[in-house]
This record gives structure tokens, C-alpha cells and sequence, in this order.
């Protein structure tokens, strides 16, 4: 299901919304922020993790400063690597395993869509993905 775009700029409005859909594995938002960044937020109950793709993101978007906070994540550097921060494990009890994801956030080649549809993929809801993001 599609939510509303702005919820893609506040991780609290984000997290909030996911609590409308239970689930017995938790809910999934897959964000992806013009060509720069991606996250991902699983919500189950009072539960929320979450995965940033670049660390370095948190400097330019409020959604990824948003994430660094509740992650209590550092604030980086203008010429710190770009590397992921939270939860790498948020979808190994799914079968992506954290160092698959990692890979993938490390991908210079990939854009945060198509790292968001490889997941889909793996997932089985990549057909849905696409008709979501056209």
C-alpha cells in the first residue's frame, strides 16, 4: 500500500503510520529519496527498526536526520565514508541477510530504487513495488 509522500520527510510520522497495518512479521516502509538514500523502517507493536543506507544523508535530508536521532547515530563528517547505520539483521528473519544488505547499500552503481526493488524481489512484492513507483 502507498502512503503519502510526505511521510517520507519524518520518521515519527512514518513509524506512527506503519502502526495501522498489524502484522505477524511487522510492517515494512521502503523509502528511497531521489537518487541519494534509502531507508528502511520495520514496525511490529511497539517495535521499530531501521536501516539508513548512507550515513552522510543525515547532513542534507531531515528524514535521515530524523533516523540518526532515534539510532542516536553520530553526526558525520563532510568527508566521512558513506556507509549504512541501524538495523543490517532488519531482514535476515525474511531471508535478506545483513550482509547482503550491506553489499547492497554499499553498491555505487545501484540507485536507491533499484536496491529497494531487488529487495522487493527477494521479498516476493516486487510486481506491487512497481506498480507503486511507475
Amino acid at each position: 500500500m502507498e502512503l503519502p509522500a510526505k511521510l517520507g520527510e519524518d520518521f515519527a510520522e512514518l513509524s506512527e503510520a506503519l502502526r495501522r497495518f498489524p502484522s505477524e512479521v511487522g510492517t515494512l516502509a521502503l523509502v528511497s529519496i531521489r537518487d541519494d538514500f534509502f531507508a528502511i523502517v520495520r514496525r511490529s507493536g511497539q517495535q521499530v527498526r531501521v536501516l539508513l543506507s548512507d550515513n552522510t544523508a543525515t547532513l542534507d535530508y531531515p528524514l535521515a536526520a530524523d533516523i540518526a536521532e532515534a539510532l542516536d547515530a553520530p553526526d558525520p563528517d563532510d568527508d566521512d565514508p558513506v556507509e549504512p547505520i541501524g538495523d543490517l539483521e532488519i531482514l535476515a528473519d525474511l531471508g535478506v541477510a545483513s550482509v547482503e544488505l550491506s553489499l547492497l547499500c554499499e553498491d555505487d552503481d545501484l540507485y536507491p530504487d533499484d536496491v529497494l526493488l531487488d529487495i522487493a524481489e527477494r521479498l516476493g512484492f516486487r510486481d506491487q513495488l512497481e506498480t507503486i513507483v511507475g
